[in-house]
């Protein structure tokens, strides 16, 4: 019995965790990849544009800070002239789910 119910509570948890996961790439789908890439290399006509650093990059991953990507997120990036290179999801994402685009993000890295 203990088995079966302690089986239960681990596959629960791995099918949230999966859940947690799909969501969160659905996200990065639907929200950062049109800039960002698939991959997180900002290779595409508008990651060109406003200029987004490639997230594969060992050497940017260790510049960024995980309080500035969260910052970023919630509150969106703004070039030196105040205009608006990206837009905050602070009204999008709860913060469980920024600190999850965050983990995302640093998964890029090589």
């Amino acid at each position: 019995m203990k088995k079966s119910i302690l089986l239960a509570a681990g596959m629960l948890l791995v099918g949230l965790t999966m859940a947690h996961a799909d969501a969160t790439k659905d996200a990065w789908e639907a929200n950062c990849r049109k800039c960002h890439g698939p991959d997180g290399k900002g290779d595409t006509k508008m990651g060109k544009k406003v200029e987004v650093r490639d997230y594969t990059d060992a050497k940017v991953q260790a510049e960024m800070k995980d309080e500035e990507m969260i910052k970023a997120i919630k509150e969106g990036v703004k070039d030196k002239a105040g205009k608006e290179r990206m837009k905050g999801y602070a009204e999008t994402y709860k913060d469980d789910q920024i600190k999850a685009l965050v983990a995302y993000v640093r998964a890029f890295k090589k």
